[in-house]
Order: C-alpha cells, then structure tokens, then sequence
C-alpha cells in the first residue's frame, strides 16, 4: 500500500504525478496533480488512497470528492490532435507540464510515476510503480482516471455506439464493432495503428 514516506524522504512542497489514458483508441490523456498535505489530510482518507486501477469506479469517485475537498489537485490534458501531432508518450508529458502548471502553488518537487522525467518548473523524481507506493502519485492517480473517466462518458452521449461509457475508449470488441458499423470519429487517434488501419 501507498504511503508518505517518499515525500517526507523528498521534503519540501512535493507533488505526485500521474496520468491515464494512454492505452485508449480514443479520448485525450489526462493527467492528474496531487499534494498531500500530511498536518491536514484526514486518515482515513490517506489510507484508502491506492492505484486507482486496483480501485473500483464507486471507491474512485468517493476518495476524488473526497481529495478535491482535503488535497492541492489539478488536472492537465492533451488533447487527441496533440497525440496524433506529438505522439503518445510527448502528449503524456505534456498533459503532466500542464497539471503541474494548473496547480496555485509551485512545488519543490514531484514525484512522477513510471521512469520518464517530463519537463516541470521544479525538481522531478520518477517512481517505477508509484501508484502503489506513493500516497500522493496515488492520489494523482485517481484524480487522472476518474476525470477522463467523466470525459469519456460525456463524450459517450455525443457519439453513441462505441461503449466509451464503459470502455473509456480502450480497444474491446464493443468499441471494435462500433467502429465496424459506425466509422472513424474525431475523437479517435489515428496515429494509433488499429485506427490507422481503418483509413482508406
């Protein structure tokens, strides 16, 4: 389980990083900014925080308001034609660059999950699997995944047929067979070889 040591080994104002969405045909990378305050944020809450993907959709939602109401958070995006432009990985970074930059304090440094370094006003360490080591990567988690998990499902009701409100724009056979009777939209990355393929 995730826990502050990392931050208190760090010291100073320090942020966890992490992003989603960089596996989906579809919908922009969304990352997540996260700074835990540990005078303030409540127990329980610190120790339910986990890698989001271990986490359910409810038990996401309940610890996202609940991080919103007791954390420093913010979110940055890039968006499907920055990913198709730059390439997955170059958005990613971005979408990082841009929580950070969102965020109304600057922090000493970050704690960035995975072991690339994106480009942010302050020091950057890189934690292999730091959602499950870091309270506060975890808590960027569950910020990234439930945001793009909301953007996801809004975008589901303007474009119908692709399951995006369950799928989140991962390639399953229901965002396969939507793709099949309804075509390209322009949410979806072409620079991402299954829907490179279904381009005449």
């Amino acid at each position: 389980m995730p826990d502050l040591s990392l931050e208190r080994a760090a010291g100073g104002l320090v942020v966890g990083v992490d992003e989603a969405g960089r596996g989906p045909w579809a919908g922009p990378v969304v990352a997540g900014a996260a700074i835990l305050d540990p005078a303030t944020i409540p127990t329980e809450l610190l120790y339910r925080l986990d890698d989001s993907k271990k986490l359910s959709a409810a038990v996401r939602e309940r610890l996202f308001e609940s991080l919103l109401e007791h954390a420093t958070t913010a979110v940055g995006l890039a968006s499907v034609a920055e990913i198709d432009d730059l390439n997955i990985l170059a958005a990613t970074m971005l979408a990082m660059r841009r929580a950070v930059d969102g965020l109304p304090v600057l922090p000493d440094i970050a704690l960035v999950d995975g072991n690339r370094a994106p480009g942010l006003p302050c020091r950057v360490r890189t934690v292999v699997k730091g959602d499950s080591r870091s309270s506060s990567i975890a808590a960027a988690s569950i910020v990234a995944k439930v945001t793009r998990d909301r953007i996801m499902a809004g975008l589901a009701g303007d474009f119908p047929g692709y399951g995006w409100e369950t799928n989140q724009g991962y390639g399953t056979a229901a965002h396969r067979d939507g793709l099949d009777r309804l075509g390209i939209t322009i949410h979806h990355r072409r620079s991402f070889k299954p829907i490179a393929s279904r381009i005449k």
